[in-house]
């Protein structure tokens, strides 16, 4: 990482998946403005205002294939009900006849993430970033795409190229906090949660990934002091004694993979879980 409700089981899949794309994310541990600017994607698009709109931008695109806009549109409607595989069909079609639009092929390097087409993905994105004028938000997408490919280095050091750009931005911050706790060097990751989360525009999500990370550092009072002010209280309490029994493990780590692969199989095909990263996160 688009966590909506942060429950026990889901809690674990944070660390790993939650806008590490976006990707989404929008990778996001994401703010909940969106990972992507128009370079990539406009900002959050809801399933249901995706599913009223769907129905009339896949006749536009049926009569119309050359309308770039409402095919990008349209794309954006599909990943946002679940069909990336079919969005990414719909933005190759089009970026075969105009490959210089920065802004269509943000989106397409964002759906190709989606499906798991990581170094595809990061060949548009290259193409849709331009070093004159440099779009933090591609560079949060391609960031949140290395650790999904598990090269964690590679993506803390486009993390912080992306703060360069866009400094205390909350999105790449979450992102950068829930890469680090991947790799599990869990002070530097609530570092960078309490930086995002102390933003103004920050939502639950990363708060919810704030009290994770304090929760697997094994300060579950704490842990459960953040997560009351976004969720009920026996919910926050459920979801820290959760963290508790895993912390108390030997190999909690080995849990948060499993659970996190689990997570993965359960999923439909091209959805991401309801979540904050992130981002990065797409």
């Amino acid at each position: 990482m688009p966590i909506a409700s942060l429950s026990v089981r889901p809690l674990v899949l944070v660390v790993a998946l939650s806008a590490l794309v976006s990707g989404g994310c929008s990778l996001s541990a994401r703010s909940g403005r969106g990972d992507i600017t128009g370079s990539v994607r406009t900002g959050p698009y809801s399933e249901q205002a995706a599913r009223s709109e769907i129905e009339g931008l896949a006749s536009r695109y049926r009569s119309s294939p050359t309308d770039t806009g409402n095919a990008i549109r349209y794309a954006r409607a599909l990943r946002a009900t679940g069909q990336s595989a079919q969005a990414v069909a719909v933005l190759e079609r089009t970026a075969i006849r105009e490959p210089g639009n920065p802004v269509l092929m943000g989106e397409f390097g964002r759906a190709l993430a989606d499906v798991g087409r990581h170094d595809q993905a990061l060949q548009v994105l290259g193409r849709a970033h331009r070093a004159d004028q440099p779009d933090w938000r591609i560079v949060n997408v391609q960031a949140s795409i290395y650790d999904q490919m598990g090269r964690p280095q590679e993506a803390q050091a486009l993390y912080t190229d992306a703060l360069k750009i866009a400094p205390g931005e909350p999105s790449i911050l979450s992102n950068l906090g829930l890469s680090y706790a991947l790799s599990r060097q869990l002070p530097q990751a609530e570092q960078a949660l309490r930086q995002a989360a102390a933003h103004p525009q920050a939502d639950k999500r990363v708060r919810q990934n704030l009290a994770l990370v304090v929760g697997l550092q094994g300060r579950f009072a704490e842990a459960e002091e953040i997560a009351r002010k976004d969720l009920p209280p026996a919910e926050a309490e459920q979801n820290v004694a959760y963290l508790r029994s895993m912390v108390t493990q030997q190999n909690s780590w080995a849990q948060i993979r499993q659970s996190e692969r689990r997570g993965q199989a359960q999923r439909p095909a091209g959805q991401t879980p309801v979540a904050a990263p992130s981002a990065p996160r797409s």
